[in-house]
């Protein structure tokens, strides 16, 4: 039996469509790949930066995210607040997060300084913690957030000591009263307080976007597959 291939209208609209979408989904996704290649390479950039002295810097002036930072003051040891729900090599944990008061300065300056792990009879026990006393130089790199998780009902009003699964910096000016900059510091010098500072390190998804890119150039490769050959088996019979 020869065989032959019967063009049909309606399905090479169709594989057409669907080609025309994969192709330009898939592209999209490398181009977003490329996107984050860049961010990931100006992350690592910022790292080797000289650090940026807090210290120096006016009101509402961040560094860039990920830049090295020194800082002197003191901690603000009374606003303690601890962050639920930060696991740490699959152990659960808080991140405790302090105010910093910035020496010869009116600002102040959220300061992550580290993990520690969750009580295992009792998830709301705090241990105590060390707090340095006096002046001290910090070092650490500048964050945005400390993290957005997903959050179970309505959070209670901030205030010492408290447990809590979000903060973000406005929030947390309004709790205290204080003067803040507008970002963050992850501690990353040590302070003799038993806390880990070992900080992950933010995935940009470059790895993600090349697999959906994959998957949709599969798509449009399948479409394009299925019609020439329905288009052959049709017109065998």
């Amino acid at each position: 039996m020869r065989l032959s291939f019967r063009f049909r209208w309606v399905p090479f609209i169709a594989a057409t469509l669907v080609v025309a979408v994969g192709v330009s989904l898939g592209n999209w996704q490398l181009r977003r790949a490329e996107q984050k290649l860049a961010l990931q390479q100006q992350m690592s950039a910022r790292a080797e930066f000289v650090p940026v002295n807090v210290n120096a810097l006016a009101p509402a002036q961040p560094p860039e995210e990920f830049r090295r930072v020194v800082a002197e003051g003191e901690f603000i040891s009374s606003w303690a607040v601890y962050l639920d729900n930060r696991p740490y090599q699959g152990k659960a944990g808080f991140y405790l997060l302090m105010p910093f008061k910035l020496a010869a300065n009116e600002q102040s300056v959220l300061v992550l300084r580290g993990w520690f792990p969750r009580d295992a009879s009792d998830r709301e026990r705090i241990p105590t913690i060390a707090v340095p006393k006096g002046v001290i130089r910090l070092e650490g790199r500048v964050r945005t957030t400390t993290g957005k998780l997903m959050q179970l009902g309505e959070a209670a009003a901030l205030q010492p000591g408290a447990i809590a699964q979000n903060v973000d910096i406005a929030e947390f000016a309004r709790a205290s009263k204080l003067s803040l900059q507008t970002f963050i510091i992850e501690q990353t010098n040590d302070a003799a307080d038993d806390l880990v500072r070992d900080w992950p390190t933010p995935s940009v998804g470059i790895d993600t976007h090349k697999g959906y890119a994959f998957q949709w150039y599969g798509l449009a490769l399948v479409a394009a597959v299925f019609f020439l050959l329905t288009g052959f088996k049709r017109a065998s019979n």
